[in-house]
């Protein structure tokens, strides 16, 4: 389990690392762009990763072929995920350029605002790099090609921090362009992480793009419909979980910058947290099966306890740091004194959930067939609901308070 499992946690945490280089580098131009960039990457964020849980079912369907020694069925469902990744591209965009109005209309602050449209219209363009990217990279996890997966993050992260550095700062002659900038070195990592894992798996599965002994191209309507019988509910899930953040962070941007860039380092840090267990529900979900695509419960069982059993592990180490370091962290991203005096408190809440976070991410991924997967997904996504979606009427005559004398709290507008 570690050795799949740990690959593709570095993947996630490399995942990650792109929103943390933006929010570091912005932070260097003020508490504005932090919050533009914040507010402008939960939504593409909560839009993009929704989509994405459409593709899970690969998890599990190319895994169970790989298991069963079933090669070509593994590269039918390649095909159908792309194809599944291509229709989600109109979806996205629509639904992220859809966020315009409704800013203004949520009363975000003009200063934020004439920021975060521009950054969250770059970062409309790298949907279907994006897309694409989760598809293959669902391929290769589940037929246990993962080191190439990590490594792609990596460098992408080297791609994005070097795109930073030139448009956020306006170095080697390129315009000054603050929190914009970044949103344009994030597409461009983006685009890059899914040409590098194309090559991959052209190299790796070259009768793929062979049209006398490949796999046809062509989309069946069978095939998509089980990825989405899978994928659905995972989706719906991910995009409550993502909704009630994406909710808080639209809220808090009615306020002032200092408290949303505040939010944004608070989330940007537990959304780090959270590829740990994250990956290693994926690894779970892959070993998983693999198991039972080989007629072997036991494996497939004795899998599932240790991912369990990681999730707690490392969601320990969590929230222990955050509960002893949330000042050092909230000066990783920026200098400004009252940012990081608001971010402690926000770590430090963020702390006590972490253990719950990463065991429901694990034991959801073990659902593997579709009756059982709908049932946690809905389970929790009604709990996450209720409690976050529940306060909305509320929020929209009360104001949010981040101090760090008192923590969050509501008051009356």
């Amino acid at each position: 389990m570690t050795r799949l499992a740990t690959p593709i946690v570095l993947a996630e945490l490399g995942w990650m690392g792109m929103g943390i280089v933006d929010t570091m580098m912005v932070g260097r131009v003020g508490a504005d762009a932090i919050a533009a960039v914040g507010l402008g990457a939960m939504i593409f964020y909560g839009v993009g990763v929704c989509a994405s849980g459409v593709l899970l079912g690969m998890d599990t369907l190319a895994a169970r072929a790989f298991g069963a020694g079933a090669r070509e069925e593994c590269r039918r469902w390649l095909v159908n995920g792309v194809w599944v990744a291509i229709l989600l591209v109109p979806l996205v965009t629509g639904l992220v350029r859809a966020f315009d109005p409704l800013l203004a209309a949520f009363g975000v602050r003009d200063e934020v605002l004439r920021s975060t449209l521009p950054y969250l219209h770059a970062l409309n363009w790298s949907a279907p790099a994006l897309l694409l990217y989760f598809a293959l990279r669902r391929y290769l996890q589940a037929v246990h090609i993962v080191r190439p997966v990590m490594w792609t993050l990596i460098t992408a992260n080297l791609v994005n921090l070097a795109g930073n550095w030139v448009l956020v700062f306006g170095h080697l002659g390129a315009p000054r362009m603050g929190a914009v900038g970044s949103g344009w070195a994030t597409c461009i990592s983006r685009a890059y992480m899914a040409v590098v894992l194309a090559i991959v798996v052209w190299r790796r599965e070259p009768q793929l793009f062979d049209a006398s002994r490949g796999v046809p191209w062509r989309p069946n309507r069978g095939s998509i419909a089980r990825l989405l019988r899978l994928g659905l509910p995972a989706a719906g899930q991910l995009g409550v979980e993502i909704g009630v953040f994406a909710l808080v962070t639209v809220l808090i941007a009615r306020l002032n910058a200092v408290s949303l860039a505040a939010n944004q380092i608070a989330i940007t840090t537990v959304s780090t947290t959270y590829m740990l267990p994250l990956g290693i529900s994926s690894a779970a979900a892959v070993r998983v099966g693999n198991a039972l695509g080989r007629g072997d419960p036991d494996a497939a069982a004795r899998s599932g306890w240790t991912a369990l059993g990681l999730g707690l592990a490392v969601m320990t180490v969590a929230a222990l740091s955050l509960l002893s370091f949330p000042r050092l962290i909230g000066r990783l991203f920026t200098p400004e004194s009252d940012v990081v005096a608001a971010a402690v408190t926000l770590l430090q809440i963020a702390a006590f959930f972490q253990l719950f976070d990463g065991l429901q991410v694990v034991a959801t991924a073990l659902c593997e067939e579709r009756a059982k997967r709908a049932c946690p997904c809905f389970a929790t996504s009604s709990a996450i609901g209720w409690s976050g979606f529940r306060w909305a009427p509320r929020y929209a005559s009360a104001k949010v308070t981040v101090r760090p004398d008192c923590g969050w709290g509501f008051r009356r507008a």
